[in-house]
């Protein structure tokens, strides 16, 4: 069982290290093309396709296991590549997962990871309850999109509050976009990366010598409270939501771009 993904390969320095970027829950390795195009002409680029999307679709996880199975998944498509070092760039549900992979998955000695870049990824859930609100709702929403026409759920699922910056054109096109997606590898992907099955990251964060930047739109409310109170490092994206690298590529790319220039 292997992840899809494409890595774009910068002749001039292979000891530099390679930006790996994670997309988020509904998207594939397509949401990075524009940002992803730019960051190649100055660094080797490693897109992955997460389990149950893109063309990991097949891709089944064991959802008691999902965070580690996903990693130890991401952690051997990084080892077939010819490089050691590795900067991560995840947007909400690929973020979290690049802080848990940096954070308390037992990475191999062969593994080095010397940058995060965090788009809109939530640290963890502190108290048990509401862990199982968010555990409850999790299912709910896999149960629909595994048992309902996937375009149906979708209109519901970016009418959500973290989604209110966008307006009924970009709601639409989100909606023609996802559809694609299989709709019980969506529900799979629910509950074994289920938020409430995420351990509290923060406090490993601020331990951890990683160079991270935290990234949010300045319309998100929620995740720009979070980077607030988080005591990390952290850059607001003018005029977009909680999918800033979409809504602002531009901006997010040239954040992006500084944040890297110190592997230049």
């Amino acid at each position: 069982m292997r992840l899809y993904s494409k890595l774009r390969v910068l002749k001039e320095n292979t000891a530099q290290p390679c930006v790996v970027f994670l997309h988020g829950l509904l998207g594939s390795i397509q949401d990075w093309d524009k940002i992803a195009s730019v960051i190649a002409q100055s660094h080797s680029v490693l897109l992955i396709d997460l389990p149950g999307h893109g063309q990991s679709q097949s891709t089944v996880l064991d959802e008691s296991m999902g965070f580690d199975q996903t990693c130890q998944l991401i952690v051997d498509v990084l080892q077939a590549t010819p490089y050691k070092s590795f900067i991560f760039v995840g947007y909400s549900l690929g973020g979290r997962l690049a802080m848990y992979l940096s954070s308390v998955f037992p990475l191999p000695s062969s593994i080095n990871i010397y940058g995060l870049c965090i788009e809109g990824g939530n640290f963890g859930l502190v108290s048990e309850k509401e862990k199982q609100l968010r555990l409850q709702n999790d299912i709910v929403w896999a149960e629909r999109f595994e048992q309902q026409p996937i375009a149906d759920v979708l209109n519901t699922w970016y009418k959500q509050k973290v989604f209110s910056s966008l307006n009924t054109e970009q709601r639409q096109v989100l909606v023609r976009k996802r559809s694609d997606n299989l709709g019980h590898s969506i529900g799979m992907m629910l509950r074994a990366t289920s938020l409430a099955k995420q351990p509290y990251l923060l406090d490993a964060l601020h331990r951890s010598t990683i160079p991270m930047l935290y990234i949010c739109g300045e319309a998100d409310n929620k995740f720009q409270h979070l980077a607030e109170q988080s005591q990390l490092t952290y850059q607001i994206i003018a005029q977009a939501g909680h999918n800033a690298h979409v809504e602002q590529p531009e901006r997010f790319t040239h954040v992006l771009n500084t944040f890297l220039q110190q592997w230049k």
